[in-house]
């Protein structure tokens, strides 16, 4: 059976396409490009959580809801701009979403300076970005899929 099409994925697909895609690169001890591999998938887990919130309250097409999360601009930019004002109105998951923020500052900080200003990371900066990560993908997406699980690639 022939792999889905990436771009015919759903988000929680692509999500587990990234994760599995950084164990390879975590594996060759490719520890920068894994990093950012992790938080792109962190960033696909934030454009779920999003997609989610748009249609509980609102008519909107996929089209508008896909501008909105290119003009958000990144994953600091999806919460601070459109997770954090969709869930004002219910102080649990705005708790939950300023927690969620605290953990992406550190994800991104570290993606930013791998992409933008060329810094490489050892093996431990990899394996404790990559779990905070993990934590982040998995508490962010478990707010709207209980059940959700990040799976390892098999060895």
């Amino acid at each position: 059976m022939a792999k889905k099409p990436y771009e015919e994925r759903t988000d929680l697909e692509k999500i587990q396409s990234q994760w599995h895609k950084l164990s390879g690169l975590h594996t060759r001890e490719e520890w920068s490009a894994a990093i950012v591999r992790a938080a792109t998938a962190a960033e696909i887990a934030a454009n779920y959580a999003i997609r989610i919130e748009f249609r509980a309250r609102s008519e909107f097409d996929a089209a508008f809801v896909d501008s909105l999360l290119r003009w958000a601009n990144g994953l600091a930019g999806k919460l601070d701009r459109l997770l954090m004002p969709l869930s004002a109105g219910d102080k649990h998951k705005h708790a939950q979403m300023k927690q969620l923020c605290t953990i992406a500052a550190i994800i991104n900080k570290k993606r930013n300076a791998i992409a933008h200003q060329g810094e490489f990371c050892n093996e431990q900066e990899a394996i404790d970005v990559i779990a905070k990560t993990n934590d982040f993908i998995t508490s962010l997406v478990r707010i709207y899929k209980e059940d959700f699980v990040l799976k390892e690639r098999p060895a």
